[in-house]
């Protein structure tokens, strides 16, 4: 095989660890970070932000040297930007598929204990990857291809050649910004277009008309979108439908709703049962995907293991090369030390030392078993969420065994699988960027360092993003059953009523916390949450959460945008099922039987499975992409391979769309928590009969993906 010669060459000194890059990556990594919490938690998916944060690196330094006469970056600056950057996304959607769940579970979001998961996640990720370079990166190079990493060096080079896709990024940003603050902002036009079909009981189609679900879309591409959409009609089309007509004449409230299925609207139904059902498919399918890649696991395992033990540093006889200089063994081992005191220690997390030292085992192996498969079939297809699932039923089942059953035993065996979750996540992320670094020829040593920095700023402003997001949406609502806490001993300390209701209602109320551990005559009642109760003990108001929440008005008849975080709400199901033994298991075996069937036709049951489990509004705006995508492809048959595939100008909109939507979203929340801002934006009224209109709505997001299709039609510069 012909030796690999980098594009800087191992003796030539370049300017690389500068403080400039630094810190441009880190805004770029919290920037991207937001955005793909934002993304995380309405559809349970990101898209790898390495891609997009080099070409904003290239496109801004060029932009500084114009504009200031500042020196222009090399290569290696620009590749330190996107290896800072990119562990934003990756920690964001640790954190999202995990936290959230706690809100589910009737306990408050702890800004601590998000933080400290998030932080030790992330270095516990760029650590164990550590001592994987050498087997993964440099041996296997030819072999596992590393995608998007292959395809940000190539980003890298043409940049520094003097390529221009920076504007097509910035593009796409600015139209997903103020598509996003029109539509959600000054409410000009509809964002979730309906139609509910009355000849046919319980089905509906809509649509939420967002620039960042568009670009989610395009860059999965057909297959996959189509897939998604599936699962979708599946859900909307077949299981609600067939509830409502074989409940609509029960006399009794069946399990686990409360009320009569035919006083029930189609969300309800969806909520209640079809949720179950989604989530058990979920849980198959990523269970599924997990048994697939056994050889990848089990020969990812023995090679990372073999880099760690296998005799030694043998080059310790000749001088490194400066692109074989990686942080010492004696870093890792200290660092992984640090990491187990840490947990043990950290009060947030109520886990013992056996659970720290589970967190290491599991954080090594789903580590080593991420960056092998994101070598071979990149990010996107990395099952992240599979191994999550393994290890929260591993972790639960050994909680069951020894009796830990309580209820700091339920936030301990999630933040097990949440360290683990975002370890997994970013060691994928940090063997791309390695890839990265290989092909350009970086320093790997001041790579490593920099993707420490990365994940410690990014885990420390995620925790505020993840915060403010569940706050601007979380509804206090009066309509709630009629309860008297009776022994006043339950109340915990007093709070204000928060966000707009504050401003009819500023007095005190007595916090009242329900968990599934509650006494059964209180859940006879009461569903798992948080609750305010005046001074004598009587329930006043349901504090319902901006992630995960049911109530979608508040009680003066104003709309708020909620969160479904799918992939949180799974792991809540986990922990209910096997901890408290309360879980509708009916409805979550029909989902598993499901996903089998999928897998048996061939069909990958992941994506269907988060189809079902996802409001059809979600599924459509993606499937809409997907369309684009294929239609743009099918006009361009030069683009062909997979580092043209993941760098096409359509591709780099589309990161664009989803950032800017995102970011949008986020400063969209910052009015909600700010008082009279979001009434001063609202500009419906003078749109008049526009803003209800559900074409009008669904033209405007046509047309934004007509400028897509246009976009995606131009020639890459790698063609």
């Amino acid at each position: 095989m012909k030796e690999f010669k980098p594009y800087v060459a191992a003796s030539e000194i370049m300017k690389e660890f500068t403080l400039g890059p630094i810190l441009m990556g880190v805004v770029l990594g919290i920037l991207f970070g937001a955005s793909s919490l934002y993304l995380a938690l309405k559809v349970g998916m990101t898209v790898s932000a390495s891609i997009p944060v080099a070409v904003l690196s290239i496109t801004l330094f060029k932009g500084l040297s114009k504009m200031f006469g500042f020196r222009k970056a090399t290569i290696l600056e620009n590749n330190m930007v996107q290896t800072t950057g990119s562990a934003g996304e990756s920690i964001a959607f640790g954190v999202a598929v995990t936290m959230p769940a706690l809100l589910i579970l009737g306990y408050d979001l702890d800004l601590g204990r998000i933080m400290t998961v998030s932080i030790l996640g992330g270095l516990i990720g760029v650590l164990m990857m550590i001592p994987l370079r050498q087997a993964l990166i440099v041996k296997e190079h030819g072999k596992l291809i590393y995608p998007e990493g292959t395809a940000c060096a190539e980003v890298l080079i043409v940049g520094e050649k003097g390529g221009s896709s920076g504007k097509i990024v910035f593009g796409g940003f600015f139209l997903g910004l103020f598509y996003k603050f029109f539509n959600v902002g000054m409410h000009l036009w509809k964002d979730v277009p309906e139609k509910i079909f009355s000849s046919f009981k319980g089905s509906a189609i809509s649509a939420e008309v967002s620039p960042e679900l568009l670009g989610v879309g395009y860059i999965i591409g057909i297959r996959t979108a189509a897939i998604m959409m599936a699962g979708g009609v599946l859900s909307s089309f077949v299981l609600i439908p067939m509830i409502a007509l074989f409940g609509g004449n029960l006399a009794e409230p069946l399990f686990p709703a409360k009320i009569l299925i035919k006083d029930m609207e189609i969300h309800d139904i969806w909520r209640n049962y079809v949720l179950y059902i989604g989530a058990g498919a979920v849980a198959a399918g990523g269970i599924i995907s997990l048994f697939q890649s056994l050889p990848t696991i089990v020969h990812g395992a023995k090679s990372g293991l073999a880099s760690v033990f296998g005799g030694g540093d043998k080059s310790k006889a000749t001088k490194k090369l400066r692109t074989d200089d990686d942080l010492p063994f004696s870093f890792v081992v200290i660092g992984t030390l640090v990491m187990v005191i840490a947990l043990w220690f950290a009060p947030a997390l109520h886990i013992n030392l056996l659970s720290a030292l589970m967190i290491i085992l599991f954080g090594f192996l789903f580590v080593t078993v991420s960056s092998r498969l994101t070598g071979e079939i990149g990010s996107s297809s990395n099952p992240i969420s599979g191994m999550t699932v393994a290890t929260l039923l591993l972790t639960c089942l050994v909680f069951l065994a020894v009796g830990w059953i309580g209820p700091e035993y339920r936030v301990g065996a999630l933040s097990i699988a949440a360290v683990v979750c975002i370890a997994a996540s970013n060691g994928g992320t940090t063997s791309q960027d390695l890839k990265t670094g290989y092909i350009v020829g970086a320093t790997p040593r001041l790579q490593q360092i920099g993707l420490l920095i990365g994940a410690l700023t990014s885990a420390i402003v995620i925790g505020y993003s993840l915060k403010l997001l569940n706050d601007a949406s979380t509804v206090y609502t009066k309509n709630v059953p009629a309860y008297t806490v009776a022994n006043v001993t339950d109340l915990k300390e007093k709070q204000k009523v928060q966000g707009p209701e504050a401003r009819q209602d500023s007095g005190e109320y007595y916090v009242y916390q329900v968990t599934d551990q509650s006494p059964s005559d209180v859940l006879a009642v009461l569903s798992p949450g948080k609750y305010l109760a005046d001074d004598s003990g009587k329930i006043t108001y349901l504090v319902d959460p901006g992630i995960n929440g049911s109530v979608n008005k508040r009680d003066d008849g104003t709309s708020v945008t909620k969160y479904e975080a799918p992939k949180a709400r799974l792991m809540s199901l986990i922990i209910d099922g096997i901890l408290t033994q309360k879980l509708p298991w009916g409805l979550v075996l029909l989902g598993v039987a499901l996903a089998l069937v999928l897998e048996l036709c061939g069909i990958s049951a992941l994506p269907f499975a988060v189809g079902v489990y996802l409001p059809i509004a979600a599924s459509a705006p993606i499937f809409v992409g997907g369309v684009v995508r294929w239609l743009v492809e099918r006009k361009k048959p030069s683009v062909q391979t997979e580092v043209e595939s993941e760098t096409g100008p359509g591709i780099l909109f589309s990161s664009g769309l989803i950032a800017g939507g995102a970011i949008c979203g986020i400063l969209l929340a910052l009015t909600q928590v700010m008082e009279g801002v979001a009434e001063k934006l609202d500009f419906s009224k003078a749109m008049g009969t526009l803003a209800t209109s559900d074409l009008f709505g669904l033209l405007i997001f046509l047309g934004a993906a007509g400028v897509l299709f246009w976009v995606g039609r131009k020639k890459s510069e790698l063609e």
